[in-house]
């Protein structure tokens, strides 16, 4: 892991390392060094739907210690991350890392301590010697400018096998990956005798960044492009999706009832993801109708989000019912807004009959109507690129009565 030198300054710090290993292990996704920004809002929506409590993206990147931060996490945040982790509380990890039995072989290193401080001396001055006589051996250096990496689709449509080609013959490493995107499933380990390609799959459309990692440094990347080929509907089981018919951005009875009768939190998305050509994603209007079809259970909550999809970023807006925001998020793109730590009642509204929900962006001021009444502005700084794309994505079920997209001159370049 890779951690900021203040945030060491706090007395717990040693105890959160070993809760932040246990999580990483737990999640399997690989060195939380070279984890990058969908990875935290990714483990924030994971940890949301383990724990019903929301840790925003930047504040996990605060405890992992990718953001200078002096200050110790919250005991609210370190209770989340505990019972994440499989425990009751922070207290409860506390006493169990204290109180955990030292292994076979520490109490023998223990009992035998002098013997192996006499013999590691020993080892000290026979390594050395041949040390010096061998020199010191130089580190890889590795020219980006020699390795290939590139990737290119095998069909069109969902699900999407990708092969990536590339060239790494004089690359000398047991540890050569190929991140696709955030989860392990969609890492690709290359063996050292593996030199030209390899194949990923992608399940869901969307503008990917792939990178081609060694011994954890990002040596290569490029842009790559999963289209919908039109409106997609999934089902949002994991790790595979189930995709259904959604060209009426509706669902079918049959698919409202395998909603219905799941005993756990399912979702349901509507996908477009298509190349608009220079269409920026920094001054567009969104305007749609939603209501909800399914809020029983565990769907009570009628939560659901739009998401604006840019090849540089995306923005993230979430709604539920007004009992319900303290567990949604806002998303900016690199600006987030936890239920949580801010006064997102706004954004709490029924949707059990069709309700008018407006995204007007210009120039990253980001305007958020819901019938025809401003609910939020506010801005963020990073352009989101090229606009892409669009995800309504559904705890449970619902859908879309209505849509029409507009560019910055007022053309109509996606409706319903």
């Amino acid at each position: 892991m890779s951690f900021v030198g203040s945030m060491r300054a706090y007395p717990e710090y040693k105890f959160v390392q070993k809760c932040l290993l246990e999580i990483e292990d737990k999640l399997g996704w690989g060195n939380s060094s070279s984890w990058h920004n969908d990875v935290f809002i990714e483990l924030s929506e994971t940890i949301q739907q383990n724990t019903h409590v929301l840790l925003s993206p930047t504040t996990l990147k605060r405890v992992w210690g990718r953001i200078n931060y002096a200050s110790a996490p919250s005991i609210s945040t370190l209770n989340t991350l505990s019972q994440f982790a499989g425990y009751v509380n922070w207290r409860d990890f506390k006493n169990k890392a204290k109180t955990k039995k030292p292994s076979w072989l520490a109490q023998k290193v223990t009992a035998n301590i002098g013997v192996i401080v006499g013999s590691a001396a020993l080892m000290t001055l026979v390594f050395i010697s041949l040390y010096s006589m061998i020199g010191r051996s130089k580190p890889q250096v590795i020219d980006a400018e020699d390795i290939q990496f590139t990737s290119q689709p095998i069909t069109e449509g969902l699900p999407n096998s990708v092969v990536f080609d590339f060239n790494l013959k004089s690359i000398k490493s047991d540890s050569i990956l190929i991140q696709q995107f955030w989860d392990k499933t969609k890492t690709i380990r290359i063996r050292n005798n593996q030199q030209e390609q390899a194949t990923g799959i992608y399940y869901y459309p969307g503008y990917f960044r792939s990178k081609l990692l060694v011994d954890g440094e990002i040596i290569k990347e490029h842009d790559l492009f999963i289209k919908s080929y039109g409106w997609l509907g999934t089902i949002d089981y994991k790790p595979v999706p189930k995709y259904f018919d959604s060209t009426n951005l509706s669902l079918h009875t049959t698919i409202l009832k395998e909603i219905a009768n799941s005993t756990e939190y399912i979702g349901s998305s509507y996908h477009f993801v298509k190349d608009f050509g220079d269409v920026s994603g920094d001054y567009i209007n969104v305007q749609s109708s939603v209501q909800n079809l399914y809020r029983d259970k565990w769907a009570v909550c009628q939560r659901f989000r739009i998401v604006i999809l840019g090849t540089q970023g995306a923005l993230s807006i979430p709604f539920s019912i007004p009992g319900c925001v303290s567990d949604i998020g806002l998303m900016l793109n690199e600006r987030y807004w936890s239920g949580k730590e801010h006064d997102l009642s706004a954004f709490g509204i029924d949707i059990s009959t069709p309700r008018d929900i407006g995204i007007s962006i210009n120039n990253k001021q980001v305007h958020i109507t819901v019938d025809h009444k401003v609910i939020f502005k506010d801005y963020y700084k990073q352009s989101i690129g090229k606009f892409v794309g669009i995800r309504y994505r559904f705890l449970g079920a619902g859908e879309i009565v209505n849509l029409n997209i507009k560019d910055i001159n007022g053309i109509s370049i996606l409706s319903k």
